[in-house]
């Protein structure tokens, strides 16, 4: 399509050269974004919200609707219009409830949050406002702080005002506070979740649950949250448990509408695919997806094409034309969004030859980066990050990923905020926490790679990012733009641009140092916050409609009338035992030993399977399984009458080829045909064909004395007739067969008995004569079973969960001897409570062998980092192996620990591989670690590996965290060497750029 599709964007667009003046230090142009920031955000809300809020409340919410304006003085008075779900909210909080905001970014869920705050430091009550990650808590606590004065910071490696009436604090230090009864939890009025969503983080989730059960019922709370399509259950269990009131407060809007286009790879131009009204353009759609196809390219060249280098330099040579384009029309800033640290960097540095900024803007962003810079060594300062991101943050252009340095991604966040960044390229961790909305959202690709294959992201990832895109107060509509390699279907397109978001969902997972903390509290119980997790919610909620839809088929299953009823179930009861001592017999019959010499050629074999009876069938082949069935099966699954086992492979090591009549107009299960319907032995249905079926050993119900000629070429159909006979005489399993009478005469006996009483009793001929009785019995069971079936589903849910999982977890710490019989805590238990950061068990059994005792401070720092390395290895496990010589004796006693703790865990099993468990310890960043507390320079420590220098300081940092634990939990059994030896590696670690101040502090 033509660039002029642009034309119909607001004419208003901001001015790409903003100038911002007077900044004298990187410290002023803080305070400016602050300051800039909150104006920003009362002109936004000064917009009218004329949408419909959907508010709701939980199961057992107050009906009190919210006060009235005036009914008492406002704890704080905002100086722009709140919006609808914002006064809504305010109101609850006034009321004294809690409440969850559900909303999309830049809807102005933080003002709700400062009205709580500013609600608690009136009546002098404690607020905790509590956040994901540090960095979020370092930004919050700048903002908060210039707001309310009183504000505290507390995240493990920086303190500040501990005693101020706000205090802002990671989740994991509140948990610890809650395991701890901290003095401060006493005095806690409110507790602010921002980004509750994280509940859902696979790793940290359980921190969220367990923080929000152990706080005191008195506690309430302001949840903050994207848009969750399950806010109803969410607040619903809040209120089980805290016994009171949880509202929800749920908005769809969107201040700044968004417009979505696609770029389809090679294209000259964008195509609307959804406009700012959510109307999906279907015919621009297709004409997108037509332009794609036309340019794919031939047979010859696909392999060329699908090269990861010529993908990239597609992708590339795009860009710059959509960036190109954004600027041309002033829809800058933008962010640009890639799944790869390494992609991000790559896209950046090939805009090396476009400006973005002006001279002064240039002067600027030096200005500030380089005060930013002041306080860190001369060394650290010739970094190859801080060398050569300068040079692109000049000319407008920035990177913010996992893998740079911390105090370079708030540099890049001041300026992005600043507008001295027209063009961010970004990983998705971009799109969590603190709100810097840009005009403009780019997407280099909407597939992304989980760890097991290339899928299409979903809607609430989609949602999540582009929702960046618009700035409220500032653009009419927000742009997003899909970069598209492969062809997409419009369900694709269309579930992931209108779809819901992803569900609060509960990652709950048992943790030792949960059981040991709650074990060590006289009256507390694991069981208790198992029972009161949100994992356990869930289950439970899908009791009551089990139990509705048992009761549904119960009433069904009473208005089945069955005549003589007592008699008929008597009759199935009885045909059931017949059944099954006939299955006894055929097990005996069919041992390869006793039924392989009569599998010969020509055998009349009655079939049934799972109740299912086929009828008789003539053997041609018997056949023996080998190996090699794997990759080049004999069989073909839709013609296989037995036992299937995974991948669709044959139970047993025997089976045979039979000539077999069936239905080829029906389908049972996975065969291609059904049981034969035959009218008489003389006639059949004309739907019945003679098919060479593969039957299982445990399919073969009887084998027959009877053998027919089978000729040579069984594709005749002279060949395929003779199959059905009647009144066909069978084996005996003692006479023909051989086998030893003492094992199977009391069965045949049994059996013969029941035979009589079933099919030659007077008793039950009138019901043999009725099979329409015998199918409205039929039908009236299996709706009782079914029933009876979701009763004890709905009964299984309402049973704790995991409860069999906390009892093996119990006995690991008695075998281990973390407890004693009594499950009083031993010295090992008391240690293992204060370890969160690394794996408990492991770590604590170390410290009791004595690995540490001969180690310096420098080898513990170096072992400890096989806990904390999170960053997948480039190398071969032999490559990840080669590392210090001092360092191999003190790995390889980590590594016996670790396995006998495994051997543990899997006698419980609590694992099931222990390699699997063992991959945990990444000795990978030994070499790096070491040399840091040696004293060696961050440049120099950066050449003894691949990974990215962001990622080794988040390493370095999870490290020191653990460190500070080892050196509390050694206080607590009362050893000063285990306590100056991890203090020391503490120290020695905690230095330099990896623990470079904040700038937001």
């Amino acid at each position: 399509m033509d660039l002029d599709i642009f034309d119909n964007f607001a004419a208003g667009s901001s001015d790409p050269h903003q100038k911002v003046d007077n900044f004298e230090s990187s410290s002023a142009l803080l305070d400016s974004t602050r300051k800039k920031r909150k104006l920003d955000q009362e002109e936004e809300d000064e917009e009218p919200n004329s949408k419909t809020i959907k508010t709701e409340e939980g199961a057992v919410a107050a009906a009190a609707a919210p006060p009235a304006s005036g009914s008492k003085v406002p704890a704080k008075v905002y100086k722009f219009t709140l919006d609808p779900f914002q006064r809504e909210a305010i109101g609850y909080i006034d009321n004294n409830e809690s409440v969850l905001v559900a909303a999309h970014t830049s809807a102005g869920k933080t003002a709700v949050a400062e009205y709580a705050i500013a609600k608690s430091l009136r009546d002098r009550q404690r607020v905790i406002y509590t956040s994901p990650i540090k960095a979020l808590s370092n930004q919050k606590f700048r903002d908060l702080q210039e707001e309310f004065g009183d504000v505290g910071l507390m995240t493990g490696d920086m303190t500040i005002n501990p005693n101020a009436t706000c205090l802002i604090m990671t989740t994991e230090i509140l948990r610890s506070m809650l395991y701890r009864g901290s003095e401060v939890v006493r005095e806690i009025a409110w507790v602010i979740y921002d980004e509750v969503h994280y509940m859902r983080d696979k790793e940290r989730g359980v921190v969220w649950e367990e923080s929000i059960i152990l706080l005191p019922h008195k506690v309430r709370f302001v949840f903050l949250s994207a848009t969750i399509p399950n806010a109803l259950a969410f607040v619903d269990w809040v209120s089980r448990i805290h016994h009171q009131p949880c509202h929800v407060v749920y908005t769809d809007y969107r201040p700044v509408p968004l417009q979505h286009y696609l770029f389809p790879s090679g294209g000259e131009g964008l195509y609307l695919v959804v406009d700012e009204k959510s109307k999906f353009r279907d015919e621009n759609f297709q004409r997108a997806m037509s332009y794609l196809q036309s340019n794919a390219p031939g047979e010859g060249d696909v392999a060329n094409a699908k090269s990861k280098r010529n993908v990239q330099r597609s992708v590339s040579a795009d860009l710059l034309k959509i960036v190109h384009l954004i600027m041309a029309r002033g829809l800058e800033p933008c962010i640009v969004f890639s799944f790869s640290k390494k992609d991000c960097e790559t896209y950046a540095l090939q805009m090396g030859k476009m400006e973005f900024n002006n001279e002064e803007e240039k002067q600027l962003v030096e200005h500030v980066f380089n005060n930013a810079m002041e306080s860190l060594a001369e060394d650290d300062k010739n970094l190859p990050q801080i060398q050569t991101i300068l040079p692109l943050l000049k000319r407008g252009v920035g990177i913010h990923h996992g893998g740079l340095l911390p105090i370079l991604k708030e540099v890049i966040e001041i300026l992005f905020q600043e507008g001295l960044i027209k063009c961010l390229f970004a990983t998705e961790t971009f799109s969590i926490g603190i709100n810097m909305p840009a005009r403009t959202v780019v997407f280099t690709n909407t597939r992304k790679f989980d760890g097991k294959d290339f899928r299409w992201i979903t809607s609430g990832e989609y949602i999540q990012m582009s929702g960046r895109a618009g700035r409220r107060g500032k653009d009419d509509k927000g742009i997003v733009i899909q970069m598209l390699e492969d062809k997409m279907e419009p369900d694709v397109a269309k579930n992931m641009i209108y779809g819901a978001s992803d569900p609060l969902y509960s990652s709950y997972q048992i943790k030792y140092n949960m059981v040991l903390n709650m074990m060590r509290v006289e009256g507390a119980d694991p069981q208790h916050i198992i029972k009161s997790s949100f994992h356990q919610y869930t289950q439970e909620a899908n009791a009551p409609n089990l139990r509705r839809k048992a009761e549904e088929l119960e009433r069904e299953a009473s208005l089945i009338e069955v005549a003589e009823e007592d008699v008929v179930s008597e009759y199935v009861d009885l045909s059931k035992l017949e059944a099954s001592l006939k299955r006894q017999i055929n097990a005996i019959l069919m041992e390869p030993k006793h039924c392989l010499p009569f599998l010969q050629s020509g055998r009349l074999i009655e079939i049934q399977f799972q109740d299912v009876s086929f009828g008789w069938g003539a053997i041609v082949e018997l056949k023996r399984l080998e190996g090699r069935i794997m990759n080049n099966p004999p069989y073909s699954a839709s013609r296989w009458i037995g036992t299937l086992g995974p991948r669709s492979t044959p139970i047993g090591e025997y089976y045979v080829d039979v000539l077999l009549e069936v239905n080829t107009q029906e389908k049972l299960g996975q065969l291609d045909f059904g049981p034969a319907r035959i009218v008489d032995y003389l006639q059949t249905s004309p739907n019945n064909n003679v098919y060479l079926v593969h039957v299982g050993l445990d399919a073969i119900n009887s084998l027959s004395a009877v053998k027919l000629n089978i000729p040579r070429d069984i594709r005749k159909d002279a060949a395929k007739q003779g199959v059905r006979k009647c009144n066909i005489p069978l084996l005996h399993p003692v006479q023909d067969m051989g086998v030893e009478e003492a094992s199977i005469a009391h069965v045949i006996e049994r059996h013969s008995e029941l035979v009589q009483r079933v099919y030659h009793s007077a008793r039950f001929a009138a019901i043999r004569q009725q099979p329409k009785v015998l199918e409205a019995f039929t039908a009236k069971l299996k709706l009782l079973e079914e029933a009876k079936q979701l009763r004890h589903e709905a009964t299984a849910l309402q049973s704790v969960t995991m409860k069999e999982e906390l009892k093996s977890m119990r006995k690991v710490l008695k075998k281990l001897e973390y407890v004693n019989a009594e499950g009083v805590l031993t010295a090992k238990g008391r240690f293992a409570c204060e370890v969160s950061a690394g794996d408990e068990l492991v770590l604590t059994n170390m410290i009791f062998a004595g690995v540490f005792n001969d180690l310096t401070v420098d080898q513990t720092v170096a072992l400890l980092s096989c806990f904390e390395n999170q960053e997948k290895s480039s190398g071969s496990d032999g490559a990840a192996s080669r590392f210090r010589a001092d360092m191999q004796r003190p790995f390889r006693a980590l590594q016996t620990t670790a396995r006998e703790v495994a051997q543990v865990l899997l006698e419980m099993k609590l694992i099931t591989d222990e390699d699997d468990y063992m991959k945990r310890f990444d000795p990978s960043l030994i070499d790096v670690t070491y040399a840091w507390s040696s004293g060696m320079k961050f440049s120099e420590v950066c050449k003894l590996s691949e990974v990215y220098e962001g990622s080794i300081i988040r390493a370095l940092r999870r490290l020191e965290e653990l460190l500070r634990q080892l050196s509390a939990a050694s206080i607590a059994i009362g050893n000063n060497e285990l306590v100056t030896l991890f203090s020391d590696g503490s120290a020695r670690i905690r230095r330099g750029v990896v623990f470079a101040a904040s700038l937001y502090i």
